[in-house]
C-alpha cells in the first residue's frame, strides 16, 4: 500500500485507494506530522520526546516508540511480522519518515509553484489552481502552538501567497482581468503590506476598464504604507500610477509578452523563497516618481524642508534597497513604529494597532530570535497603569510567552530580558492568566481575609443612618482608634506565589544589571515601576525608581526614559505632599518635552497642576473645577482611553469629597451648555470606576440596602496609581452602610499608606490624607454594633 499525506491543513494520511488511514491520537499526528517537517532527515527520540511534551514523563521514551509502532501498522497494514519497514524507518538515534517526494501535498505544492514560474501562462494558470485547491486549511493546522511547526507553517503560508499572486499574473496575461479582481480584493484585505498584490489589483481593475478604481486603490495602498508604517510606496507601485495617469500603452492587456512580465512582477523568474537582487530591479527615471497625491511631501527650504528632504530620499533608497519580504523590514517597521508612539494622539493608536500586526508577521515567520527583537524593539515608555486596548496588550504578552519559550536556551539574555520587561509592561491593571485567581468581589474577599466574618450576615440595610449625600463624613475616631492602629496592615494582602508579571519585572532587572546595559536597564525599570503596586504604600519604592531613571537616563542619553523617571517622581512626591520638589521634576518634564518635541507629556503635567492647586490652593469650587476640566481638554485625541474614560467624573467626585471632608461645600452649578455635573451624576459615564462609585450614590438617593449588595459585589481594586483613591471610596461606602467586615478590609489595605496622600500617587487627583479616611474607618469600628 501506498501512503499519501496532507499537511495542508489537518495532519491526514489516505492509502492508494483514496481511503483515510486512522491515525489515531493527537500524539500519533504529531509524530507523524514532526517526521514530514525533517524532510526525511532521522529525528532523533530525544528531539521528538522534547517536542510532544512540554515536560516530557518519566516513560516519553517508551511512549513514542509505542506511538512509532501504531503509526507503522496504520501505514504498512500488509508488512509481515519482523520485516523492517520502508516507509517510518529506525535509523541511528530516531526515525525517518521516507515518503516519495509527490506523497506530501506540501511538498508537490512547492514543487508545483516553482514550476508554474517557467511555464506559459495558460499552462502556470491550470498548475497553480490545481495546487492552491491541495490546501484544505493552514499549514499543520492542529500544530500552530507547536514550535517545531512555526517555521514550516510561516514558510508554506508565504508560498501560499507567492502563488495567489502568481495565479493572478497568468489571469492578467491571460486577458482574464475581471476573474482576477474578486481574489485579489480579497487578498490585499487580508494581507494589506504585500505591496505587489495592490500593484496586480490596481492593473486588473484598469484593464476591465475601471481606471479611477485602479487609482483610487493605489492612493489606498498609499495611504496605509505612508500614514500606518511610515514608507512610501515602492518602485512598483510608484511606477503604476504614474502609468495609470499617463494611459501607458504598455497596460493595455494587447501587449501580452509586456503583460506577462509587469503582471507577475519584477522577481517573475525567481525562484520561490529567493529574495531579489536589488541591482536588478528596474528603477524610475529621474522625474517620474509618482504624481503627487496631496500636500508636497518635501516642503521647501528650510530647516523643516532640508530635514523632510533627507527624510524622503533615505526612505526612497531604503525601498529600493531593501526587498519587500526582507525580515529586516519588520525591525525597520517597529522602530517607526516606536518613534509614531511617541507622538500621541492617532500616531500612538496607529502604533498599537500595527505593532500586533508586526508581531504577528514575525510569528508567522518561525524564528523566534526575530520576534524577540520585534516585540523588545518597542520599548516605548508608559506612566499610566491601565492599559488602552486591553486586548492587545494580552495579545503581545502571548507572544512574548511564547518566544520566551522558543528561544534556545542558553545565549539571548538581552533579548529574554526584553520580553519579560515587556511581559511586565503590558500587564497593568491586570493579572497573567497563570496566576492564581484573585477574589470575585468585595465580599468573598472580606471573608477570606477577616476570619469569622465570612459565616456572619451582611448589614442590616434598615438600620443606621443614610447619609443625604455620598460626600458626609463620619464622626473622627473615638477613643479606641489607637487600640485599632495594631491591626495587621497586611491582613487582606494576597497570600501565595509572585505574580508572573512581577516575576517577569524582577528577571529582567536582574539580566540588564549583570548585562551593564543602560537602555535595557531603563525598559527593565520601567517594567518594575508598572508592577509596583502590590500594596499601598509603595511611593517611595517608586520614586527610587524615578531618581535611577532620571541619573541613568541622563547620563547616557535616554531622552524618553529621563522624561519617565521624572513623572514618577512627579507621582510619588505628590503622594508624599512633598509638591515643591514635585514641581522640579514637572518643570523638567516639560523642558525636555518642549525640546524634544513629546507633545504626550504635557497631558500629565497639566494634570499634575490641577492636583496640586487643589491640594495646596484651596482655590473655589468654580476654580477648582475649571482646573480639571481644562486638563481633561487635553486628553481629546490623545489616543489614551486606558487614562481618558471616567477620569474626570472621578477626579470631580475626589474634589467635592475632599471638600466636604473639610467642612467645606463645593456648589456645582450646571451650565446649559455642559450639562449636569459628572461629579454629582450617578448616570455620568463612570467608565472603569463606576464598580467603586455607584454604591455612594447608591447612599445619596437612599437606597441603602441597594448600596449593600453594590458595596459586596464590587471587585477589589486593581493595583494601580489609583488603588488608595478607590479603597477610600469603598471605605466611605463600607461606613455609609455599616459593614464592618469591609470597613476592616479597606483600614487594612490603607494602613501602610496612612502618610500619604490618597490618589495624588497617580499625579491627577486626590482625596486628601489617608490618615483621615484611616481616623474615620477606626471611629466606625470603634462605634458599638447593634447586637
Amino acid at each position: 500500500m501506498r501512503a499519501v499525506f496532507g499537511v495542508l491543513g489537518p495532519v491526514s494520511a489516505w492509502d492508494d485507494a483514496g481511503e483515510p488511514i486512522a491515525l489515531k491520537g493527537p500524539r500519533h499526528r504529531a509524530v507523524l506530522a514532526r517526521l514530514i517537517v525533517a524532510r526525511r532527515r532521522v529525528v532523533p527520540v530525544g528531539h521528538l520526546v522534547d517536542d510532544l511534551w512540554e515536560e516530557p514523563p518519566a516513560g516519553a521514551v517508551s511512549a513514542v516508540r509505542t506511538f512509532v509502532a501504531a503509526l507503522r501498522r496504520a501505514l504498512e497494514p500488509e508488512r509481515p511480522p519482523r520485516a523492517p519497514a520502508r516507509l517510518l524507518v529506525t535509523e541511528g538515534p530516531g526515525y525517518a519518515l521516507r515518503a516519495e517526494p509527490d506523497a506530501v501535498d506540501a511538498w508537490r505544492f512547492e514543487r508545483a509553484v516553482t514550476v508554474a514560474a517557467t511555464l506559459p501562462p495558460a499552462d502556470a494558470l491550470v498548475r497553480l489552481d490545481e495546487a492552491l485547491g491541495w490546501w484544505r486549511g493552514p499549514g499543520f493546522a492542529e500544530f500552530a502552538e507547536a514550535p517545531w511547526a512555526r517555521a514550516e507553517r510561516a514558510r508554506l503560508a508565504e508560498l501560499r501567497l507567492h502563488a495567489v499572486e502568481r495565479r493572478a499574473g497568468a489571469r492578467l496575461a491571460l486577458g482574464l482581468a475581471a476573474e482576477a479582481v474578486p481574489d485579489l480584493d480579497a487578498h490585499v484585505t487580508e494581507h494589506p503590506w504585500r505591496e505587489d498584490a495592490w500593484r496586480l489589483l490596481a492593473l486588473a481593475l484598469y484593464r476591465t476598464g475601471r481606471q479611477g478604481d485602479a487609482l483610487a486603490v493605489l492612493r489606498r495602498a498609499r495611504a496605509l504604507l505612508v500614514e500606518q508604517l511610515g514608507v512610501d510606496p515602492g518602485p512598483g507601485l510608484r511606477r503604476l500610477e504614474a502609468d495609470v495617469l499617463d494611459q501607458a500603452a504598455h497596460l493595455d492587456a494587447a501587449h501580452s509578452d509586456i503583460a506577462h512580465s509587469d503582471a507577475a512582477g519584477p522577481d517573475a523568474q525567481r525562484p520561490s523563497g529567493t529574495a531579489p537582487d536589488p541591482a536588478s530591479e528596474v528603477r524610475p527615471a529621474p522625474g517620474l516618481d509618482a504624481p503627487d497625491l496631496g500636500p508636497d511631501p518635501v516642503p521647501g527650504p528650510g530647516p523643516a524642508g532640508a530635514a523632510a528632504r533627507v527624510w524622503a530620499r533615505a526612505a526612497a533608497d531604503y525601498d529600493r534597497a531593501v526587498y519587500a519580504g526582507a525580515r529586516a523590514r519588520l525591525e525597520s517597521t517597529v522602530g517607526l513604529l516606536r518613534s509614531l508612539a511617541l507622538t500621541g494622539g492617532e500616531g500612538l493608536e496607529a502604533a498599537r494597532a500595527h505593532r500586533v500586526a508586526a508581531v504577528a508577521a514575525a510569528e508567522e515567520l518561525g524564528d523566534p530570535e526575530l520576534t524577540a527583537r520585534v516585540i523588545g524593539a518597542y520599548d516605548v515608555p508608559a506612566i499610566w497603569t491601565r492599559a488602552d486596548d486591553p486586548e492587545q496588550a494580552a495579545r503581545i504578552v502571548a507572544a512574548a510567552e511564547r518566544t520566551l519559550a522558543a528561544l534556545p536556551a542558553p545565549g539571548h539574555a538581552a533579548a529574554r530580558a526584553r520580553l519579560l520587561a515587556t511581559i511586565a509592561l503590558e500587564t497593568r491593571g491586570t493579572r497573567s492568566p497563570t496566576d492564581p485567581p484573585e477574589a470575585a468581589d468585595l465580599a468573598t474577599l472580606a471573608a477570606a481575609t477577616s476570619p469569622g466574618i465570612g459565616s456572619r450576615p451582611g448589614p442590616d440595610p434598615a438600620s443606621g443612618p443614610v447619609p443625604a449625600s455620598p460626600v458626609r463624613a463620619p464622626a473622627a475616631a473615638g477613643p479606641q482608634g489607637a487600640a485599632l492602629q495594631s491591626a495587621d496592615p497586611q491582613a487582606a494582602a494576597s497570600p501565595g506565589p509572585e505574580p508572573r508579571a512581577r516575576r517577569a519585572a524582577r528577571e529582567a532587572e536582574e539580566i540588564a544589571r549583570r548585562l551593564d546595559d543602560p537602555a535595557l536597564l531603563v525598559f527593565a525599570l520601567g517594567g518594575r515601576f508598572m508592577q509596583c503596586f502590590e500594596r499601598a504604600g509603595l511611593a517611595p519604592d517608586r520614586d527610587a525608581i524615578g531618581a535611577e531613571l532620571v541619573a541613568l537616563s541622563a547620563r547616557h542619553g535616554l531622552v524618553a526614559y529621563e522624561v519617565l523617571g521624572h513623572l514618577i517622581r512627579v507621582q510619588a512626591r505628590s503622594a508624599l505632599a512633598d509638591f515643591a520638589t514635585a514641581d522640579r521634576h514637572a518643570a523638567a518634564v516639560d523642558d525636555l518635552a518642549d525640546r524634544h518635541e513629546l507633545p504626550l507629556v504635557g497631558v500629565f503635567t497639566q494634570w499634575y497642576r490641577a492636583l496640586r492647586l487643589v491640594a495646596t490652593g484651596h482655590p473655589t469650587g468654580p476654580e477648582a473645577e475649571a482646573a480639571y476640566r481644562a486638563a481633561a481638554a487635553r486628553l481629546d485625541g490623545a489616543g489614551m482611553p486606558g487614562l481618558e474614560r471616567g477620569l474626570l467624573p472621578l477626579a470631580l467626585l475626589c474634589l467635592r469629597l475632599s471638600h466636604e471632608d473639610r467642612g467645606a461645600g463645593l456648589p456645582v452649578t450646571p451650565t446649559a451648555e455642559r450639562g449636569a455635573d459628572p461629579g454629582a451624576d450617578p448616570d455620568t459615564d463612570w467608565g472603569p470606576y463606576a464598580p467603586w462609585v455607584r454604591p455612594l450614590f447608591l447612599l445619596a438617593g437612599g437606597r441603602r440596602a441597594e448600596a449593600a449588595t453594590a458595596l459586596r459585589a464590587a471587585p477589589p481594586p486593581p493595583r494601580d496609581l489609583l488603588y488608595e483613591a478607590l479603597w477610600c471610596l469603598i471605605g466611605r461606602a463600607a461606613v455609609g452602610v455599616g459593614d464592618r467586615a469591609v470597613i476592616r478590609l479597606a483600614r487594612s489595605q490603607l494602613l501602610p499608606a496612612k502618610a500619604e496622600l490618597a490618589g495624588a500617587g497617580s499625579g491627577l487627583l486626590t482625596l486628601g490624607p489617608v490618615a483621615r479616611h484611616l481616623a474615620t474607618l477606626d471611629a466606625a469600628l470603634a462605634e458599638p454594633t447593634d447586637s
